[in-house]
């Protein structure tokens, strides 16, 4: 396993935090390998692209114990994976933090399914799936992230979502059906952390669909941001009550609810892990008083 630091004031999309240690995790690190029916396809190589695989599958000797979610015990320690930092805000003492590697980064061709590695981006999931014709992930292209931390938070546009064309998730080295896995709005309910993920092969990409979903990103601003910092409640919006709550706008330090769209979370610049917090907590205080809801973060807390 290979350490590195991290400096989180240039690595989380938020741009707030600072350098810490986090481990690298590859698939020979936690006892995975591939099973393949072709015998040329058994070589793994590290790359920025993925790694492209027929007829392949992510396999373990043995499942890993059952941790919370998005946890892995290695060594009789629990390690945070944290995947491309967008909508965390990461302490300062924050420790045991982890990512998965560039052995994780690919995608393999199968018969009735298309599976990808925890590592794929977003934008790479896309230019595959309009590649080769798949429907049902074309709002990919306007969603920052990696495959495993979108299927975790069941990432989506309005009522387009992950889970829509998922098949399975391998959640500590077992694949789990989608409709088992625990997908809620926004949220996963299962623990373990995901490793890969199959997902439906549905021919016909929507072209027609890309305008729409490039609108929807029109109103998100353009500073460093964690994205929606609340979940929306049942039957509203965060970004409705935070505005009522008179947050929208509101800033400590810098940090705050942009001008531009009420819920989400942005550093105009020099803001701290603390402002931050003190943002939130004023935010759920304020939308509490008012409208008697208690929003639910979106955003994770790295403690």
């Amino acid at each position: 396993m290979q350490e590195i630091f991290i400096d989180f004031q240039k690595y989380s999309s938020i741009k707030i935090g600072t350098k810490l240690p986090v481990k690298i995790f590859e698939i020979n690190d936690i006892g995975a390998y591939f099973t393949h029916t072709s015998p040329q396809d058994n070589h793994i190589t590290a790359s920025k692209k993925p790694t492209i695989y027929k007829h392949a599958t992510l396999a373990f000797h043995t499942p890993l114990p059952h941790t919370p979610n998005a946890f892995l015990q290695k060594d009789s320690m629990m390690w945070r994976i944290i995947g491309k930092a967008n909508n965390l805000l990461v302490a300062p003492n924050a420790k045991n933090l982890a990512i998965l590697g560039d052995s994780f980064n690919y995608i393999a061709l199968n018969n009735d399914y298309i599976e990808m590695g925890a590592s794929v981006t977003s934008l790479q999931a896309f230019l595959f799936f309009k590649q080769h014709n798949i429907m049902g992930f074309e709002f990919l292209k306007n969603l920052p992230g990696n495959i495993g931390a979108l299927c975790n938070m069941n990432a989506g546009m309005k009522h387009y979502e992950m889970i829509q064309g998922l098949q399975s998730i391998n959640i500590n080295g077992q694949w789990i059906d989608s409709k088992d896995a625990g997908l809620r709005y926004r949220k996963r309910e299962s623990g373990g952390v995901i490793f890969a993920a199959r997902f439906h092969k549905i021919y016909g990409f929507r072209n027609e669909l890309l305008p729409l979903f490039t609108q929807m990103r029109q109103t998100h601003p353009k500073v460093p941001s964690c994205g929606s910092c609340f979940k929306n409640p049942p039957n509203d919006y965060a970004g409705r009550l935070l505005e009522v709550a008179g947050m929208k706008g509101f800033y400590v330090n810098n940090v705050g609810f942009s001008h531009q769209h009420a819920n989400f979370l942005v550093n105009l610049g020099g803001a701290t892990y603390n402002d931050a917090i003190q943002v939130i907590k004023i935010a759920k205080q304020k939308v509490y008083e008012i409208s008697g809801v208690l929003l639910e973060c979106e955003v994770q807390i790295c403690e």
